[in-house]
């Protein structure tokens, strides 16, 4: 039951860590990107529902990332491991966003989409090794 509520606090912490990296991401590709660089004029969004649901998505899937990502660690020091889970959850995510990017006639869109999402993921696995470090979230331990 410990090692559960542990991973439920690891993915609050994923959660709300991908959460915040989204609204920041999302203000700035309306009022920076969008309106300077004509070629992203596709990345502004309005406070409709496609912006509630992708910000649900990006919490829920920070969720499973914070949970992952502990389990990933565990109670080794492999920054191989890291790196790869960050890069695993990031393309994974910046991936889906390809059919986004190829319907424009430039693949910029597509790579910022892809750069903000390795961004989302680091950001979390930042805030996770500093709870980890704190001592808010117990690292994963092997039986």
């Amino acid at each position: 039951m410990a090692e559960r509520l542990e991973s439920l606090k690891a993915g609050i912490i994923g959660g709300l860590s991908v959460c915040f990296a989204f609204a920041i991401a999302s203000l700035l590709n309306t009022l920076v990107l969008a309106t300077y660089f004509q070629t992203l004029i596709c990345l502004q969004s309005d406070l409709n529902w496609r912006l509630w649901v992708s910000g649900a998505v990006a919490t829920f899937i920070g969720f499973l990332f914070g949970v992952t990502y502990r389990y990933i660690i565990r109670s080794d020091k492999n920054p191989q491991l890291k790196a790869g889970g960050v890069l695993a959850f990031g393309l994974v995510r910046g991936l889906t966003q390809i059919e986004f990017g190829w319907n424009h006639s430039t693949i910029w869109p597509f790579l910022v989409l892809a750069a903000e999402s390795l961004l989302w993921f680091a950001l979390a696995a930042i805030a996770l090794d500093i709870a980890i470090q704190l001592g808010l979230v117990k690292p994963f331990s092997s039986i």
